[in-house]
Order: C-alpha cells, then structure tokens, then sequence
C-alpha cells in the first residue's frame, strides 16, 4: 500500500498547528494508453517487422510488456506470440515509455533469428541450467594444477554421496 501525504498548512491565515490529510494516489490499471510507432521497417530478410515504440501512459506508473504485446497483436492483427517487446525505458518525470518491437511472420522465423534469452522469456527455448560463473573457473583453475587424467578428475564436477 502507498504511503499516505501529510501536508502543513504554512502561511498568513492558517496556524501552524493545522494539518491537512492527502489520501494516495494508486495506479489505475485500466488508465488508458496510447501506442505510437516510429521508424516502422518491413525486415523481409528476417521475416518480420521492427519498429521504436512510444507508450503514453500518463496516469499510470508503467505498462508491462504482456499488456503492449496483446495490444500490438490486436493493432497488426497477428498472434500475441509473435509479437516481442523489449528495451523500454521510462523517462523521466513518468507518462511515457519507449522501447523496442518485432512482430514476427511465423515462429519458425521467430526461433531462427531471435537471441536465446529472449526465446526463454517468450517460453520457446527451455533454459540451459549450468553452474554458476563462479563455480566454473573455479574448476578451471583447479584442473590447471594437474596434467593427464589427473586433469580430468579435477575439472568435473564433485560425486553425490
């Protein structure tokens, strides 16, 4: 919950005891926003269509990604899964947010060319679960230690008893 405002009332007419109660504001979700698109580019090469996105958003805080892919599936008339939203920043002040968007022709195109890490995020590639950074070029420097099969045994992974 949002914190509530207190605000003193300070000047010629008012006393300084007096205290004046602001209710918060909260986020109208169903506020409604407005879509513009610049630098519009049919990408026939990559079989899709790019585009800056503008989003006005004046009485609300920000809109989530899965709120503009829908909107942007029904305004190119095209499947909300094709449709992939990223990099948005929100200025300063608030209200309107710009950022990036790719609607793609199919989602064969869409596995082709898209970074994995975006595929995970649009549930079309299961995440590679490996050990943590850390964990690796520990290994790695543990193995530099050793030559021939010792090597081996020193860079894999620690048996479960």
């Amino acid at each position: 919950m949002p914190k509530a405002h207190v605000i003193a009332a300070v000047g010629e007419n008012s006393d300084l005891g007096t205290l004046f109660y602001c209710p918060p504001k909260m986020a109208d979700s169903s506020a409604p926003i407005t879509l513009r698109t610049r630098k519009f580019i049919t990408n026939r090469l990559l079989a899709r269509r790019q585009f800056v996105l503008d989003v006005l958003h004046p009485s609300r805080p920000n809109v989530s990604k899965a709120d503009l892919a829908k909107k942007l599936a029904t305004l190119y008339k095209t499947d909300e899964k094709r449709v992939v939203t990223f990099g948005f920043r929100t200025q300063f002040g608030g209200g309107r947010s710009t950022g990036f968007a790719l609607i793609y022709d199919d989602e064969a195109s869409q596995k082709k060319f898209e970074p994995k890490h975006r595929l995970v995020r649009s549930q079309l590639s299961a995440k590679v679960d490996k050990p943590s950074r850390k964990l690796r070029k520990e290994r790695k420097n543990r193995a530099k230690k050793f030559r021939g099969t010792k090597k081996v045994k020193a860079a894999e992974a620690p048996k479960k008893k």
